[in-house]
C-alpha cells in the first residue's frame, strides 16, 4: 500500500512547502504534493509555487500571525535555494 510519506518522497518538494501548497490550495497534503509535483515540471510553474508561498506569507502578517510568517518565510527560503529558476527574472537552466 502506497503511504502518504512514499507520495511526498516522489517529489521533488519537502514536507514543508508541500503543506504550504496544501493551506494555500485549501486541500489535503496528499493532493497538494501531486499538485504542486505536478507544477514544478510545468514551465513557470516553480515561479507559481513560489508566489502561493508568498501568498500565505502575506496572508499571515495580516492576520498578525508572525509565528506563522516565519515558518514560511523559512520554507520560502529553502525552496528558493533548492529550486532558483522560482526566482522571478532568473534565466532558464
Amino acid at each position: 500500500m502506497i503511504t502518504r510519506d512514499d507520495i511526498e518522497d516522489m517529489t521533488c518538494l519537502t514536507r514543508d512547502e508541500i503543506t504550504a501548497v496544501a493551506e494555500h490550495e485549501h486541500m489535503a497534503e496528499v493532493s497538494a504534493a501531486t499538485l504542486a509535483d505536478y507544477m514544478m515540471h510545468m514551465p513557470h510553474g516553480p515561479q507559481k509555487v513560489q508566489q502561493m508561498i508568498c501568498e500565505d506569507i502575506r496572508e499571515a502578517l495580516h492576520r498578525d500571525d508572525l509565528v506563522h510568517a516565519r515558518e514560511l518565510y523559512a520554507v520560502l527560503h529553502h525552496f528558493v535555494s533548492e529550486h532558483p529558476e522560482a526566482v522571478r527574472g532568473a534565466q532558464p537552466d
